[in-house]
């Protein structure tokens, strides 16, 4: 397990400067240390935190979104409409609710389509682990500042460690 401390070192280390996203348990020890920072601008959608990491980007800073993917949905249309078409690089980290069908039935659908999701709208992404953190942070920043896209990690319950038991 990863460390939270650790995780969020490495994120601001890959030069990643801007911190935005809504509340998720699984990313609950990474929003934790955020706050503590003083570095995490909480949002109270989805859509409105990635358009705050547009607003981030065209301000010069290299913006994170965290979030939970059953609220991937709610930010689709900023992605797509303003990320994606004018080149608006953000890292989106998602917590991977209802992977492999294990959790509560209301997150087994986009825990199901979420990797085919991202094909589609032609975001890449990868799934973070332990042993592939450095690799994962060094291609995210590299492919948001050199195809000015964003990109996902997908974090799956107890990759990172969180707040709760």
């Amino acid at each position: 397990m990863i460390e939270s401390d650790d995780f969020v070192n490495a994120i601001q280390d890959a030069g990643f400067d801007f911190f935005t996203g809504v509340p998720d348990t699984i990313l609950g020890g990474v929003l934790d240390v955020l706050s503590q920072r003083r570095v995490y601008i909480p949002s109270v959608r989805e859509d409105e935190a990635v358009a705050m990491a547009a607003g981030a980007f065209l301000g010069g800073k290299v913006p994170v979104v965290l979030m939970q993917n059953s609220g991937l949905g709610n930010a689709l249309n900023v992605l797509m409409s303003l990320h994606l078409i004018y080149r608006i690089p953000c890292l989106l980290i998602i917590s991977w609710r209802g992977f492999e069908g294990n959790d509560a039935p209301e997150h087994l659908v986009m825990g199901h389509t979420m990797p085919q999701l991202m094909e589609i709208i032609r975001i890449a992404h990868r799934t973070l682990s332990r042993d592939t953190m450095a690799d994962d942070l060094r291609w995210a920043r590299q492919t948001v500042m050199e195809q000015r896209l964003p990109v996902a990690l997908f974090v799956k319950k107890g990759v990172v460690k969180t707040i709760q038991p």
